[in-house]
């Protein structure tokens, strides 16, 4: 083994002894609740398929039509060769659907963070990030040319704070997460508005765990709280059931993105067959209000159960339910027995979440039976016990 080869095996040996380390899983089924994994059937509890449109036949129909029109590929950026008329229909679903002028795609939801957040601010400007902000979005800050100020998670105390300190800036953005993807809860946009209003700030969301779930018609955290910030952003991959990423706003703020967003001046554009899915699916979410009840039933009943045995489970209204373990090894060894009873549902560790708060997330879907459910609460009720989590 070279030298260059043993500095890794050397910080790989360290993550090993911390719990830390990490392996690919293999998917040998179609998304659902049960789904074989490695050559077991697991029932699975961690999926972001919240309503089971990863494997809808209106979607994969949709799909394969227009495979046979465009084929597999989009073959450049959009700027290029790759711009198709699925993916201005798309565009303009997504805005109607977000209730914004315009839509610009990105080919993830990660690339659409990255891309605003080293664009629109500029030096001179300070960025206001919740302290739990998602991975993307910490890129996106360390990316800008812009300061990034971090306040504490939710606490519109110290975002005021922090917003009358940082009054010499030339422009401020407050950027969050619609609904934190490891915690569960909903930010208070409601309130980050009103403080944005006051102080002379911009609104960025990333409405990623919120869009189909949350609001009247699924449109996400802005319906929820009857607001409309300055720039959403968003994924095709979790309620979607496709791929990609999206910003929704403004048609001036969509035309600044398509001239100034490095991520999607350089991304090769997501296929057409996959934005002809996606579009149906909008179609599909904004007519399953019955699923998205019935999702909120589930997750409700869930939560007070594993509360009632002696979990300390945090989250909101949607469909994420962490449940604290605590250390990193004890989370990977409950994870563990869980996949032993057939349950997938892996460890969240550090550097995810703080040392102290390694967790079993766990996500609900539309598609899950009570029978399932109930399967997995007593699995948390034995394990529970045998590892001493609950008592």
């Amino acid at each position: 083994m070279g030298e260059f080869d043993q500095r890794l095996n050397n910080r790989l040996a360290e993550r090993k002894k911390q719990g830390l380390y990490r392996k690919l899983k293999t998917m040998n089924t179609a998304p659902g609740p049960r789904v074989d994994i490695n050559g077991e059937k697991q029932l699975v509890f961690s999926s972001n398929n919240y309503l089971g449109l990863a494997n809808d036949q209106r979607l994969i129909n949709a799909a394969k039509a227009t495979l046979d029109e465009f084929g597999v590929g989009s073959s450049g950026s959009r700027l290029t060769t790759g711009n198709s008329i699925w993916h201005e229909r798309l565009e303009e679903k997504v805005a109607q659907f977000k209730q914004t002028e315009a839509a610009l795609l990105f080919s993830n939801g990660y690339l659409a963070n990255v891309g605003v957040l080293s664009s629109l601010p500029e030096k001179g400007d300070v960025i206001l990030s919740d302290q739990l902000n998602h991975a993307s979005i910490i890129d996106g800050c360390r990316l800008s040319k812009a300061d990034t100020m971090i306040y504490n998670h939710v606490d519109m105390i110290d975002l005021e704070k922090k917003l009358k300190e940082e009054r010499s800036y030339q422009r401020r953005f407050i950027v969050t997460d619609g609904v934190f993807s490891m915690d569960g809860n909903i930010a208070p946009l409601d309130k980050i508005m009103t403080l944005a209003s006051r102080y002379g700030a911009s609104v960025i969301v990333d409405d990623a765990h919120a869009t189909g779930v949350l609001g009247k018609h699924g449109r996400g955290t802005s319906e929820y709280f009857g607001i409309k910030p300055d720039v959403i952003i968003g994924t095709l991959s979790k309620a979607v059931g496709t791929e990609g990423g999206y910003v929704a706003g403004s048609k001036t703020l969509v035309d600044f993105l398509l001239n100034y967003a490095r991520p999607f001046i350089f991304q090769t554009a997501i296929s057409p067959a996959s934005c002809a899915a996606s579009s149906v699916a909008f179609d599909v979410i904004e007519s399953s209000m019955n699923k998205r009840e019935s999702l909120v039933s589930k997750v409700q009943y869930l939560k007070m159960n594993l509360q009632e045995l002696g979990y300390h489970v945090i989250g909101g209204q949607g469909p994420i339910v962490p449940v604290i373990i605590g250390e990193s090894q004890k989370a990977v060894s409950f994870a563990d027995r869980l996949r032993e009873k057939a349950i997938y549902a892996p460890a969240i560790r550090p550097p995810t979440v703080s040392p102290s708060e390694s967790r079993i997330r766990l996500t609900l879907t539309s598609d899950h039976t009570d029978e399932e459910i109930d399967y997995l609460i007593e699995a948390f009720r034995f394990i529970g016990e045998e590892l001493k989590v609950i008592t």
